[in-house]
């Protein structure tokens, strides 16, 4: 049974749906559903992400990660998981980023020692390996959630919650009201009713929210228990979450998002009809970060920081990055300066947060938040960061504003390259 024909089967069965529930469905239903059905991910898929915008991504969260190994005592094994892995092609990057690292810097062999204790887990839905199979120290489990205990080191997601399900609530004469979807003969259609919950209006309120008349909003239940398990999946270590959000009172605010945040995504398009493309196009709500930051307090993790991804990349060296004369033949060369533009371009994938959460690891400065010397060092010994095959071509023809935006600037930094 398709995800669409689940969601139909329930309706008829049970009435109208939450729109949690049809977003679970049309997004992760074993037969059909969009994150099941294979890689979605670049030029063949409806969107790009970080990881798959340049290699420079993973290369500045290695040095992140460094640091965090060595405020952590310098553990063996330093675990990094990563729910949510997809691909795994940021596990690829990071571990490619990590390892040529050794030995290059002072006191001798610290970071050949780094890559020693580096573990990666990747952690998701799909069955089988992606791009980090054959990786020394790099395993793969095929799970919905957080399986693991006792670690030491950091619990890594990237556009993982703003995938999760959300519930959506308007305001209707001044009481708030759940949106459903349901049936009108064959057309699948949304009405409103009766919160399906209380925690709805729990949450709304302990944020201080009260909707404007008619404004429409998602509610992610599901961060408590996705801080929760964060917080048990480790003994000591961080919590580093990169995501599209906000904080509650920016993203609830009816000025600015009157309609909600909810998106859906088909070749790269957004669409903004969910209740179409069913289990063939991607669907996000912008995460409250104010609720991920108090629910991982309830959890016992400690808040660290918060900031923008192009503060954040910024503060671990991308523009040191950027300034490295041009190598390799010129289009690749051309496409890499691109994608690493991407990665903090206003508007963009700049505009992601990253908030950094701990838990019996004191209280740091990480240096992806705090302007500092350090990460440089570390910069300075990796070779030539250049996409691969695996990374997704800004300069193809279904990206041709890319190409025609980046001559002035290439041809102002780097007049006589070829």
């Amino acid at each position: 049974m398709t995800a669409e024909a689940e969601i139909r089967r329930r309706i008829a069965a049970r009435g109208p749906v939450t729109f949690a529930e049809f977003m679970e469905i049309a997004l992760y239903h074993p037969v059909g559903g969009y994150y099941t059905a294979g890689e979605r991910v670049g030029a063949a898929g409806d969107f790009y992400t970080s990881p798959s915008a340049h290699p420079a991504f993973g290369a500045l969260l290695a040095v992140q990660l460094f640091q965090m190994w060595e405020l952590l005592g310098r553990p063996a094994p330093f675990t990094v998981a990563e729910p949510g892995a997809g691909s795994g092609l940021l596990c690829r990057d990071i571990v490619a980023a990590a390892r040529p690292l050794t030995g290059s810097v002072q006191p001798a062999g610290l970071l050949e020692e780094f890559g020693r204790c580096l573990r990666y887990v990747c952690l998701d839905r799909r069955q089988g390996g992606g791009y980090e199979r054959g990786l020394p120290a790099v395993s793969r489990i095929a799970t919905a959630g957080l399986p693991l205990r006792g670690m030491v080191g950091c619990v890594l997601s990237n556009e993982l919650l703003d995938a999760m399900p959300v519930h959506q609530v308007t305001m209707e004469q001044g009481r708030l009201r759940e949106i459903y979807v349901t049936l009108d003969g064959q057309r699948l259609v949304t009405q409103t009713g009766q919160p399906s919950t209380p925690l709805l209006a729990r949450r709304l309120a302990s944020l201080g929210v009260e909707l404007a008349e008619g404004q429409t909003a998602e509610v992610n239940l599901a961060l408590d228990g996705w801080a929760a398990a964060a917080a048990q999946s480790l003994e000591r270590g961080f919590v580093l979450t990169i995501d599209y959000g906000r904080p509650a009172g920016e993203l609830y605010s009816a000025a600015e998002r009157f309609r909600g945040t909810l998106t859906a995504f088909h070749r790269h398009t957004q669409t903004d009809r969910p209740l179409e493309l069913i289990g063939r196009q991607d669907m996000s709500a912008q995460v409250d970060f104010t609720t991920l930051a108090k629910a991982g307090r309830q959890a016992g993790l400690d808040f660290l920081d918060y900031s923008s991804q192009a503060n954040f990349l910024n503060n671990l060296g991308l523009p040191q990055l950027q300034r490295r004369p041009p190598v390799g033949p010129p289009r690749q060369a051309q496409a890499g300066r691109i994608g690493m533009r991407e990665l903090a371009k206003p508007g963009g994938l700049g505009d992601f947060k990253v908030m950094a959460q701990g838990k019996n690891a004191g209280r740091p400065q990480l240096w992806g938040f705090h302007p500092s010397a350090e990460p440089a060092a570390l910069l300075e010994q990796m070779p030539p960061l250049l996409p691969t095959p695996r990374h997704i071509d800004l300069l193809a023809g279904r990206y041709p504003r890319a190409e025609a935006e980046f001559e002035v600037a290439w041809d102002a930094l780097w007049p006589d390259a070829e």
